[in-house]
């Protein structure tokens, strides 16, 4: 008896679990569930008139190309870098690790900015030599795609760590004893270990990368068809008093992200059953 009043939570616990789902449904339930009811509002008028407008339709086009290709970019290098950090010892690893973290610490409008100061083609100290080669990377889908790709870097990397130094590295001695190249013991016996995991942080760099704002603001010049990204869209129809249509955007981006989490989730629910 006396151990199952030990196993029974007690007041300090529900309290507790009370404590946590109040915060979470004030700060993300209450506020997406607004933007979800003002967006169907007028039933799919506002979706219908966001699909109508070119300039729109052109900012949700941009956004995605430049969301999928920082997530590339993120995928390969956050699965090398994690190789490099847990299979390798080096000088300056943990300094390296560290800097690793140095997207999340930093505001975007920060990154934005020091992008400008680097790659802007004025005074920036690669920008004139790069347009002279006829590459523009401020104002441009580069800069974009450079500002979109460095406030996500870290979240592979976080992700698949943790499990590479869970998994150890006597599966792939094995395999590298009985005469498998580096590159078959990656492709059969590191990346499956790491796929859920590499799943996750692929996921959360895209939803982020979907949702970028600061960096892309200061970056990308915000032209109207060219450089407007989906959430420069969001502002422009906001400070425009067009409500509905920046709910509506709004709405879009953050379906994306959600429908992306529960395909993973539902994906390792029936992958575990087999």
């Amino acid at each position: 008896m006396a151990e199952r009043r030990r196993d029974r939570p007690g007041p300090v616990t529900y309290l507790l679990r009370i404590v946590v789902i109040a915060y979470l449904a004030l700060l993300v339930v209450w506020p997406v569930a607004l933007v979800v009811t003002n967006t169907f509002a007028n039933g799919m008028d506002a979706l219908n008139r966001v699909f109508a407008d070119p300039g729109t339709v052109a900012a949700l086009q941009l956004t995605v190309v430049a969301a999928l290709a920082a997530t590339v970019l993120n995928t390969l290098f956050g699965v090398s870098v994690s190789l490099l950090l847990v299979r390798a010892e080096f000088p300056g690893k943990r300094a390296l690790s560290a800097l690793l973290d140095l997207p999340l610490s930093v505001s975007p409008v920060v990154v934005g900015l020091a992008l400008v100061l680097v790659y802007g083609g004025r005074n920036g100290w690669f920008g004139p030599a790069l347009e002279s080669w006829g590459l523009t990377v401020v104002f441009a889908l580069p800069g974009i795609v450079l500002a979109t790709a460095f406030v996500s870097l870290p979240l592979v990397v976080r992700e698949v760590v943790p499990v590479l130094r869970e998994i150890g590295t006597e599966q792939e001695e094995a395999a590298a004893s009985l005469g498998a190249s580096t590159w078959q013991t990656f492709w059969r016996i590191t990346l499956p270990s790491i796929k859920w995991a590499l799943i996750y942080g692929v996921v959360l760099t895209l939803a982020r990368s979907l949702g970028e704002f600061g960096a892309v603001k200061v970056v990308s010049g915000n032209v109207l068809g060219q450089t407007r990204t989906a959430t420069l869209a969001v502002e422009e129809r906001y400070l425009n008093f067009d409500q509905e249509a920046a709910y509506a955007i709004a709405f879009l981006l953050a379906s994306v992200s959600v429908l992306a989490i529960v395909i993973v989730f539902v994906l390792r629910a029936v992958g575990s059953r087999r």
